[in-house]
C-alpha cells in the first residue's frame, strides 16, 4: 500500500471507512489518513465524547467542502501509441555480393 490517500472515486468503494472523513481529509491536505486515524485512537484514551464530536465536526467540513467546490471527474486519458522503431538497413558490401 502505498502512502498517498486514495482518490475520491475510490472512497465510495472501500468498505472499511466510516463516512470516509479520514480518507478525504488525508487526500485533501496530502498525507496517509492512517495518521489521523491514530490519532483518534489515541484521542479515545482520553474522551468518547470529543473524539466523536471531532470527527462529526469534520464530518461537516468534508461534506460541505465537496458540496461547494466538487472537485471535477477525470477524464479517462487514452494511452499515447508507440512509434514503431525505424531500422536503419545498411547493407554492406560483403553480404551484397553474397546474395
Amino acid at each position: 500500500m502505498t502512502a498517498t490517500a486514495a482518490p475520491a472515486a475510490d472512497l465510495a468503494k472501500h468498505q472499511d471507512n466510516l463516512f470516509g472523513v479520514c480518507a478525504a481529509i488525508g487526500e485533501d491536505f496530502g498525507f496517509n489518513p492512517l495518521w489521523l486515524r491514530i490519532a483518534f485512537a489515541c484521542g479515545l484514551l482520553f474522551s468518547l465524547e470529543g473524539v466523536i464530536a471531532a470527527y462529526a465536526a469534520l464530518g461537516m467540513v468534508v461534506l460541505l467542502s465537496r458540496l461547494i467546490a466538487p472537485k471535477p471527474k477525470a477524464k479517462p486519458q487514452a494511452e499515447p501509441v508507440a512509434e514503431a522503431p525505424k531500422a536503419d538497413v545498411v547493407v554492406t558490401e560483403p553480404l551484397r555480393q553474397a546474395a
